[in-house]
């Protein structure tokens, strides 16, 4: 098995990658570890201006530190009417106060928009980066609309107030009242790193 690591000590996200890359992870001989084992790992700043940078810069510190193969993503919410905002900036919109404030703000910006002006999309770089400096990235654009208010309790940071779009007729569920294995089905960050596959298949072929 060649172990690649991913740049992140949650548990939860290792967990869900493995998911979105088992097939691949077997074809390869692919073991995800997250970075629980690599006490010397350490926080990233992420002073890059694109999802892209900042996953690459992450991927970059974790395969520096470890040896190994290294995986990382970094992601954000881009509404339109925003021109891309809050972006890079999504976990730290309101200055710091945490997933409801930034929520709160965004709506309370928002508030005059009529419907047809609240598209919007979730948005994932996913990287690669080997030890010998080599790197790949990938996007993953979700779209879909800001409600006006929030619902559901499955998600985090802004997927109660997220409409997807590609929902069947009727279906007005926001990002939080998806079910776990259904949102990792169509959410961003899966199909960054699904878009990410042909690079693995390229740097990580036995």
């Amino acid at each position: 098995m060649t172990k690649v690591v991913l740049a992140t000590r949650n548990a939860h996200k290792v967990e869900e990658l493995r998911d979105i890359l088992a097939d691949v992870s077997a074809e390869l001989g692919l073991e995800i570890v997250g970075l629980d084992g690599f006490p010397d790992a350490p926080e990233v700043v992420e002073d890059g201006v694109t999802f892209e940078q900042n996953a690459i810069l992450k991927a970059a510190s974790a395969a520096h530190v470890t040896g190994l193969p290294a995986l990382a993503d970094d992601s954000g919410l881009a509404v339109d009417v925003l021109g891309g905002a809050p972006g890079i900036f999504s976990a730290r919109w309101s200055g710091g106060g945490g997933d409801s404030a930034n929520l709160d703000l965004l709506l309370a910006q928002l508030a005059e928009v009529r419907d047809e002006h609240r598209a919007a999309a979730f948005v994932c770089a996913a990287a690669l980066v080997l030890p010998d400096g080599r790197s790949a990235a990938e996007l993953g654009r979700f779209p879909g609309t800001i409600a006006r208010r929030p619902r559901g309790g499955n998600g985090f940071g802004y997927d109660p107030i997220f409409v997807p779009s590609d929902q069947a007729a009727g279906d007005e569920r926001t990002l939080a009242e998806y079910e776990a294995d259904e949102k990792n089905q169509v959410s961003h960050r899966a199909l960054a790193f699904r878009a990410l596959v042909p690079h693995l298949k390229e740097h990580l072929r036995p």
